[in-house]
């Protein structure tokens, strides 16, 4: 009983914030604002311009909203990119706001940054030490082989660990100190700010929600690397 309330509690942690973040996105992403003259990408364009940020491009992607620093390009999903929803307004505002603190190297964004890049060359060498570990194993017969397992695993998922709980500062920051803000500033009415605070909390979860299961993933290598 107590192992099935266990498993209860975790599918609850882990899907329960991504259950909740696309129904809030699906439910203010259904009406086109009549009140909102343009799309996503109208609205991304005009705010970029705003902060002299000609130099980032405005792209539809079918690889989910985000904003590439190495290319300075804020890319969005069809629906958002040609969308006049408020979840399209919404996202198009936060990922402008990830556009404005890279022009501005605001800290947090760089070292994100920079942790991300380090992470595909992690990931590249922990998928090489798992690799070679257990022939490592055969060769010398020797316990600490299983060290070289141990790294690997952490290289893969701990460095991603790490990754996702530095996102979540950044990714708040975005939203409420970039986005909301500009977003108040004539863009939308006071009707229309409390449900866009919450189309902004949700993206948020998103990243809380990867850092649960992150972590799920990260524990369940580390239990198996003790037997």
């Amino acid at each position: 009983m107590h192992y099935l309330l266990l498993i209860l509690l975790l599918l609850v942690l882990l899907y329960g914030p991504q259950w909740w973040v696309q129904r809030v996105l699906a439910r203010h992403n259904r009406v086109d604002e009549d009140n909102f003259p343009g799309t996503g990408s109208e609205l991304a364009r005009h705010l970029l311009n705003r902060f002299n940020l000609q130099a980032v491009k405005v792209e539809v992607t079918e690889q989910g909203d985000h904003y590439d620093p190495q290319s300075r390009a804020v890319r969005l999903t069809k629906d958002k990119y040609e969308g006049r929803t408020l979840t399209a307004i919404t996202v198009a505002a936060h990922e402008c706001g990830h556009a404005l603190q890279h022009a501005v190297a605001q800290p947090s964004f760089m070292w994100r940054t920079r942790l991300a890049m380090a992470a595909v060359w992690a990931g590249r060498l922990g998928s090489f030490l798992l690799f070679i570990a257990p022939l490592l194993t055969l060769a010398t017969r020797a316990p600490a082989a299983g060290l070289v397992s141990a790294l690997g695993a952490f290289l893969i998922m701990g460095f991603g660990v790490v990754v996702q709980l530095v996102t979540l500062p950044v990714e708040l920051d975005a939203s409420f100190k970039k986005a909301l803000p500009l977003l108040r500033d004539g863009y939308l009415t006071e009707q229309q700010v409390p449900a866009a605070e919450k189309i902004l909390k949700a993206a948020a979860w998103t990243y809380v929600a990867a850092s649960l299961g992150s972590l799920l993933n990260f524990w369940r290598w580390l239990a198996v690397l003790r037997r």
